[in-house]
């Protein structure tokens, strides 16, 4: 395999210099009767120069993770990153219930390590469910979250994984981690919601990798999308490129630490994403975008 120099520059993940645009493998879920086309997908992003993958044990029941064991070899240099805090539910409402206690989260730990078909994962994101969207934790699965550090660090001192990101957190959550030694945060955020603007900022300061999820917003009813805002689409039009685009172009100029997991099921979307790493945005217009902020939350 052709591959070619790391999408959007470098950045550091759990230790790992990686690409700036990673991959989001959520979206594989779609290509269940289509195996070849999913790994074909994944092989694709790491011929387009991204080397880090963002998966779960409980995208499909194990199906995603499967994928990413069959479409990567140590040779290709993918980091892996995973994710605890949760367990696949086929039956429930939503295909997923919290799996919050100490408990859980090695055994997701283990069940991810057996899908992956790894020793170590190299980064995995403790899920709490603090804040929105999505999951709420109640009732036994309210767990404190030193109680989940202590089970995540005993996992990376017994090797099994290699650094701990937090996912779902607040603010007072991360500063309450930091002596855990946290790798990254992975927060809902995009140009449109920016509500944990501190947390990013301590977050830089402390050399912690920023992967916010849902950037381009719109992900469920009654949040703002990227592509809506006008002060995007000028942007966009005036350089040739798709709103999508330049909302995660706007991230990677917004901070240095900000590393991107956009994710979809099509090869021609995943070309454009990470197009989005070549677009230059001078300082006319990172200054309308920067006023653009429909929505603190």
């Amino acid at each position: 395999m052709t591959k070619f120099t790391r999408a959007g520059g470098a950045g550091t993940l759990g230790g790992h210099t990686v690409s700036r645009i990673g991959y989001g493998a959520m979206q594989l879920e779609r290509l269940h009767a289509d195996r070849g086309a999913a790994i074909a997908l994944l092989r694709r992003a790491v011929e387009l120069g991204v080397d880090h993958v963002d998966t779960a044990q409980f995208y499909g029941d194990g199906f995603v993770n499967g994928l990413i064991r069959d479409a990567f070899g140590p040779e290709d240099g993918v980091v892996i990153v995973s994710k605890v805090g949760a367990d696949p539910d086929p039956g429930g409402a939503i295909p997923l219930r919290p799996a919050q206690r100490p408990e859980e989260l090695r055994a997701s730990v283990e069940d991810n390590l057996e899908s992956l078909g790894l020793d170590r994962i190299p980064v995995v994101n403790l899920r709490r469910l603090d804040t929105g969207p999505g999951l709420r934790a109640e009732g036994d699965q309210l767990v404190d979250l030193d109680d989940q550090l202590a089970v995540m660090t005993a996992l990376r001192d017994e090797g099994k994984i290699g650094a701990i990101g937090l996912s779902g957190v607040t603010l007072d959550g991360l500063r309450q981690a930091l002596p855990a030694g946290i790798a990254c945060v992975q927060n809902s955020y995009s140009l449109v919601a920016r509500g944990d603007e501190d947390m990013l900022r301590l977050c830089t300061d402390a050399h912690i990798a920023w992967i916010p999820f849902f950037p381009l917003g719109g992900a469920f009813p009654g949040m703002p999308k990227v592509a809506d805002e006008p002060a995007v689409t000028a942007v966009a039009r005036s350089l040739g490129y798709r709103p999508a685009q330049v909302g995660l172009a706007w991230l990677l100029h917004h901070a240095p630490n900000v590393l991107l997991i956009p994710g979809t099921a099509n090869t021609g979307h995943l070309e454009a994403n990470i197009t989005s790493a070549t677009i230059v945005l001078d300082d006319t217009a990172m200054a309308a975008l920067d006023a653009a902020q429909p929505n603190s939350a």
